[in-house]
């Protein structure tokens, strides 16, 4: 069970998000909803307090635009004096091969909604996470991170920019970011763990281009083969509450179970400088 404990979740509108929040309440948890689109947030909030039949409190709505750093900083200042623990924090929010775009500060819009975004996030948040250890931070991943590399020289994509591969690096990105902090958080009773749903039925690939003829089939398989949101939140509600992850750092879980990743995944010194290159990017003063 989750009561008293508070969790923050990026991007619970809608899809694996959404049926986290849904999970977390069910076990009585507390949800802080992070989301960009506040009306579809609000909906969504109605939706899940309607499913669980949880109090209205139980599930608050914020806003946060991850494309900008402005608005990460003001989410977190209003955490900070709003909220008197923070239990976890669910780093679910991503853009998937989207049309080559920036953030407002100027990044490839992947790297920088689905990686720095939640880096500044994550560090900003960090102290309260600390005081209300023991606590737990979790980073959504993906499977799609084998097909990704990090070039230092091009991190925002502009000599060239390939949409899938764009998603893939970001991917990568948050598995680096996850060996690192775990590195750094050793001892402090704060955990961070990353995770890979699957193949999920969501609106996060409405970028993807099906044709016309071929929409019928392919939702037809979708239902066959795809997971559910919910099924898709398991191993998210699963490392967000469960005591079987007690202490357990830095590890990447699909279908609750812990996976072994490929060695460009948890390189050390490619997770270090990743981590120095991002904390510039964003600003950070050490």
């Amino acid at each position: 069970m989750m009561s008293g404990k508070t969790v923050i979740i990026t991007g619970a509108n809608s899809g694996i998000g959404k049926a986290t929040a849904a999970g977390v309440v069910k076990l009585q948890g507390r949800v802080i909803m992070a989301c960009r689109d506040r009306s579809r947030a609000e909906e969504a909030a109605r939706d899940i307090v309607e499913e669980t039949g949880a109090d209205r409190d139980q599930v608050v709505v914020r806003h946060l635009d991850l494309a900008s750093l402005t608005s990460v900083r003001s989410f977190c200042e209003n955490i900070l004096k709003e909220e008197p623990r923070l239990d976890v924090l669910i780093n679910n929010a991503g853009v998937y091969q989207c049309p080559y775009t920036r953030t407002e500060d100027g990044f490839e819009m992947q790297f920088g909604v689905n990686h720095l975004g939640h880096f500044l996030l994550t560090h900003l948040l960090l102290d309260l996470l600390k005081r209300s250890a023991p606590s737990r931070i979790l980073v959504v991943s993906s499977r799609l991170y084998k097909h990704g590399h990090i070039n230092f020289e091009d991190l925002s994509s502009e000599r060239s920019y390939d949409k899938a591969f764009a998603y893939s690096r970001s991917k990568l990105a948050n598995l680096l970011f996850t060996c690192e902090l775990a590195r750094r958080l050793e001892g402090s009773s704060v955990t961070v763990n990353s995770l890979t749903p699957g193949i999920v039925r969501t609106n996060l690939g409405r970028h993807v281009h099906v044709p016309a003829l071929a929409k019928p089939l392919f939702h037809l398989l979708s239902r066959a083969l795809f997971k559910s949101p919910e099924q898709g939140a398991e191993t998210a509600v699963f490392l967000a509450s469960s005591p079987d992850v007690d202490g357990v750092q830095g590890k990447c879980f699909a279908d609750c179970r812990p996976q072994v990743l490929l060695d460009k995944a948890t390189d050390r010194d490619m997770a270090s400088k990743l981590w120095d290159m991002s904390e510039i990017m964003v600003g950070i003063t050490t």
